[in-house]
């Protein structure tokens, strides 16, 4: 009988995933900006109105969709993924546009850069005109909310700030 064994090392294996999880959004993201200027430069007016959610701590599942329910969203009891994700130390065209949301609802990730966060993603069920297939993506770091979005997972979807009320923009296609 011959035996064989090998020794698999979980952290190793654990970046490797979240850096394929990572470059796959970062994709996503792409196709969106490159489809979506609308998306991208949509809820400037809105910056107030997340100021004071913004700060919350999210210890605890329950702080986690409070918070989401804060901006007026229905989601599902359960995070649909939760990933360790690595915010790049220097930004390229695609972060830029995604931390432009960011900067635009009150959070700045260039102060994470090269640093370690957990991105929560929820299915989100009362968004308009789209009742399936949109995601609400928390990134917290030391039970702090430092950025996130609400997004299409369809092809020529949208994303953008927590706010409800960037649902009713047009979002191009």
């Amino acid at each position: 009988m011959i035996m064989v064994t090998f020794r698999l090392r979980t952290g190793r294996l654990l970046l490797s995933l979240l850096a394929v999880a990572l470059i796959i959004t970062l994709g996503v993201m792409s196709v969106k900006a490159v489809r979506s200027d609308d998306a991208i430069s949509t809820g400037s007016e809105h910056v107030e109105e997340v100021a004071k959610p913004k700060k919350a701590k999210v210890k605890t599942e329950q702080d986690r969709q409070e918070f989401i329910r804060s901006f007026g969203w229905e989601i599902e009891e359960e995070p649909v993924e939760v990933l360790e994700v690595i915010i790049p130390k220097e930004f390229d065209a695609v972060y830029e546009a995604y931390n432009s949301i960011q900067k635009r609802q009150g959070y700045d990730l260039s102060k994470y850069a090269g640093k370690r966060c957990k991105r929560y993603s929820y299915a989100v069920k009362n968004y308009p005109g789209q009742p399936e297939d949109v995601r609400i993506n928390l990134l917290i770091r030391n039970n702090r909310v430092i950025g996130g979005d609400v997004c299409s997972m369809l092809e020529g979807g949208f994303m953008h700030g927590f706010s409800m009320e960037e649902a009713a923009v047009p979002q191009g296609k």
